[in-house]
């Protein structure tokens, strides 16, 4: 059996447990989450070949309950799983959280039907993920580690003023409106963004900077006196989008997760909706996840964000390490299917990144 550690910071897991009741905790889970009833040993008995009574079966749904991984409504004899039971469940009985091969292809056959923009592939995670999860999902834009230069137009508005279009490596579009000594037709203008373009490919903030104070190097043509100066403003427009602590937050699913039925009370209603919408709770939680290397799961909050009490968080970061990175993951109520959607998340994961070594011109080993 694989042995899974996707939780953060986790908890320390109760005494050994023995085959049987490993087992019958598993069973459990899987049954509620699909039924979101309480389980017990008759079901158990009845619907599993477990090769023992009935009574011994209560007698591990007992112990179970008292290594608190267990616990069971007042209104019922059945069981339900605990956080506790959850953590446990994730991290030694998930077993090869991947999607099936068919729903691998499909949702690759998505993607590649979709336009090849940043934007339009992060909306269509989130759809996919929703869909795939039964739930909601979120995904943040892949943010650069440092800016980097890809393209620029210099665009003739009227007499001396122009509108320069910035495009970094990430997908990143600035615009800015510049006003120059002297009227300049579109012709040069052009031949300027051309100059710009052969001398700053691929450049960092830094070295933007250095060949706008008319640094060269090996020899290297200096800029013209006038792309010098457009390269300086470059150079301030990369280190404000550098500065910038935040980038977009990419929703979907959420009414999904308001039909569950943990959600029908007014209370648990609120705490989702206040999590899902408000930024500065997701933000939180998704910048951490950008420094992990794998699928996360977060259950009840790991006892570090109150906010997410009664929900369940699996998420992956996605992109390339020094270069670009983004978030994405599912969320929902702790009954969830914490197998298929580590799988969705974590083959969703892998497209975005192929997309951000596209858009960088990276190789799968870079």
């Amino acid at each position: 059996m694989t042995n899974q550690r996707p939780t953060h910071n986790p908890q320390p897991d109760p005494a050994p447990l023995s085959e049987r009741r490993q087992q019958i905790l598993g069973m459990v889970v899987r049954e509620h989450v699909a039924s979101a009833q309480p389980v017990g040993s008759k079901n158990l008995a009845e619907g599993h070949q477990l090769g023992v009574s009935p009574a011994t079966i209560r007698n591990d749904l007992a112990a179970l309950e008292k290594a608190g991984l267990l616990t069971h409504p007042h209104t019922s004899a059945g069981r339900v799983p605990t956080e506790k039971g959850y953590r446990y469940f994730v991290r030694h009985l998930v077993t090869d959280p991947h999607l099936p091969t068919s729903e691998q292809l499909t949702i690759r056959h998505q993607f590649h039907q979709a336009p090849q923009e940043m934007d339009q592939w992060l909306r269509l995670s989130t759809a996919v993920l929703a869909r795939a999860s039964h739930g909601a999902a979120v995904a943040t834009g892949p943010r650069a580690v440092y800016s980097h230069f890809k393209h620029l137009e210099l665009i003739a508005i009227r007499d001396a003023t122009v509108l320069m279009v910035l495009v970094l490596q990430d997908g990143t579009v600035k615009q800015q409106l510049l006003n120059l000594a002297a009227t300049a037709t579109q012709n040069e203008l052009s031949r300027l963004s051309n100059e710009l373009n052969d001398h700053l490919a691929g450049a960092s903030m830094e070295r933007v900077t250095e060949l706008a104070a008319g640094v060269t190097e090996d020899g290297a043509p200096r800029l013209s006196a006038l792309a010098q100066e457009v390269a300086l403003l470059v150079a301030e427009q990369m280190v404000r989008v550098d500065g910038q602590g935040s980038n977009p937050v990419y929703r979907d699913g959420l009414a999904q997760v308001l039909a569950a039925p943990e959600f029908a009370e007014g209370d648990n209603v609120r705490r989702i909706v206040q999590v899902f919408e408000q930024r500065a709770i997701l933000e939180e939680v998704l910048n951490e996840c950008r420094a992990i290397s794998d699928v996360q799961v977060y259950i009840a909050g790991e006892g570090r964000f109150a906010e997410l009490a009664d929900i369940s968080l699996v998420v992956s970061p996605y992109g390339v390490q020094d270069h670009a990175t983004g978030v994405l993951g599912v969320i929902g109520p702790l009954r969830m299917a914490y197998g298929r959607n580590m799988g969705a998340v974590r083959y969703v994961s892998a497209l975005m990144s192929e997309m951000v070594r596209e858009i960088y011109g990276l190789g799968v080993g870079d």
